[in-house]
């Protein structure tokens, strides 16, 4: 009999399966074996014993939810969040914290030696900071509901791609997090509400909020006044946002957006579209570590590739000699550039220059000596500059990574072809909750 047979016709017929989990994925889903093939299951984890009901059918895979833990699992527990079935915001509010983190650090130690062929030497213990109301920076999702005659605003399902209908969120910072129905009630009142698809949030280190909303059409005068109202009543710096990110505009409040780094008594300010860490209290642990690693003299220059508006570079600048801080986009270098000025620091100096390139030859600063390197790069990793930092021969190199399959790669590059060796890696828990795995790794000639 084939597989197919063993299923029903349907998904919406399917009956309660007995499975036995062995592994989590990222998105925090079980995997079992069922008639000699894969299935991820929502909702069960490794160790545990659940009936679910699929799904989905793949060619190489199923899909499945749990209806019933047969066999719980010791790091099972109960989410917090009461939307948590159904909001896509987090995938792990049923593990326990410190099981996530075991979890995280596993897969970074996997990808380390599956991709990249390497191990470290060292394992760090994990970075952790407070896992609820810790998320500073969003893009919330809006939606006019007609049937309902009521806005919707938050993240999308875990299955689908409509809005979860939530009334709160424990992981956003609880000046938004707190106010998600307020936020529905402002939305709902608008003659404009079937034309505002998000409300992007962002929240500095003096608890400072910022919403910047994104209306497709005019604004009425009525409309204006109930945001303005809104905005004077929650302490909001509202903008306003009529097409692309370039018409982002402050409307009421005269209070700025900043993140600080109190060790190093740096402040920068920021807008509400910048990217930053989302985790002010992780954040700050992560830069401490970074610094220790790199084991930094006073007389040492160092190159801090990808370096934003200037979150590492600030502070390297207040132990090092000389920082050179290099970023892709021409507008963010020239505002680093302010925020040294703004904060005494004038032995910094910056670059524009499109790091994902395969053409870096010939760029200046690449003509410089370096003896520490630190580089934080998006998801994409930095596979096009490693060949470079081999020839530059700095003694240690810091790499800060949102994403542990490419810095798997980046590290197996490293060690492999650029003469370095990995002195240690480890976990920094930036998105508790979530599957997201940030991490740090550190490697010397």
């Amino acid at each position: 009999m084939s597989r197919r047979q063993h299923k029903p016709r349907g998904v919406q017929n399917s009956p309660l399966v007995e499975a036995e989990i062995t592994a989590l994925t990222l998105e925090g889903k079980g995997v079992a074996r069922v008639n000699g093939k894969t299935v991820f299951i929502e909702g069960a984890l490794p160790e545990e014993k659940v009936a679910f009901r699929y799904t989905s059918y793949k060619a190489n895979y199923d899909e499945g939810r749990v209806e019933t833990v047969l066999t719980a699992s010791p790091n099972r527990v109960e989410p917090k969040c009461q939307h948590f079935a159904i909001c896509g915001g987090c995938s792990w509010q049923h593990i326990s914290l410190d099981a996530q983190i075991r979890y995280k650090q596993q897969i970074l130690l996997d990808n380390l030696q599956h991709i990249g062929k390497v191990q470290p030497a060292t394992l760090f213990e994990p970075l952790t900071a407070e896992g609820w109301g810790y998320r500073r920076k969003a893009r919330l999702g809006a939606r006019w509901v007609r049937k309902k005659q009521q806005a919707l605003v938050g993240f999308r399902e875990k299955n689908g791609g409509l809005l979860a209908e939530i009334s709160r969120c424990e992981v956003l910072h609880p000046l938004v997090g707190e106010r998600i129905t307020t936020l529905k009630d402002l939305v709902t009142s608008l003659d404009a509400r079937d034309s505002l698809p998000q409300i992007e949030v962002a929240i500095g280190d003096d608890e400072v909020a910022a919403l910047v909303v994104r209306h497709m059409e005019a604004l009425s005068t009525g409309d204006l006044d109930k945001l303005l109202s809104f905005a004077r009543e929650f302490q909001f710096e509202l903008y306003l946002q009529p097409a692309g990110p370039q018409t982002v505009h402050k409307v009421y409040g005269e209070r700025s957006l900043a993140y600080t780094h109190p060790q190093f008594d740096t402040r920068v300010q920021f807008e509400p579209l910048d990217f930053i860490q989302v985790n002010q209290a992780l954040n700050r642990k992560m830069v401490m570590r970074a610094l220790e690693l790199l084991e930094l003299r006073s007389t040492d220059t160092v190159l801090d590739l990808f370096c934003g508006l200037g979150n590492f570079t600030l502070p390297l600048a207040r132990q090092a000699e000389q920082v050179i801080g290099v970023e892709g986009d021409l507008a963010m270098v020239e505002r680093a550039r302010a925020a040294a000025h703004a904060n005494g620091i004038h032995n910094t100096d910056y670059y524009a220059c499109n790091l994902m390139s395969d053409a870096l030859s010939k760029e200046a600063w690449l003509k410089h000596h370096y003896d520490r390197i630190l580089l934080d790069p998006p998801r994409a990793g930095a596979k096009e500059l490693l060949p470079y930092l081999g020839k530059l021969k700095a003694e240690r190199i810091v790499y800060v990574s949102c994403d542990p399959a490419t810095l798997a790669r980046d590290a197996g590059e490293l060690v492999h072809t650029q003469g370095y060796q990995l002195l240690g890696a480890g976990v920094m828990d930036m998105f508790p909750h979530t599957a997201h795995v940030e991490s740090i790794a550190v490697f010397v000639r």
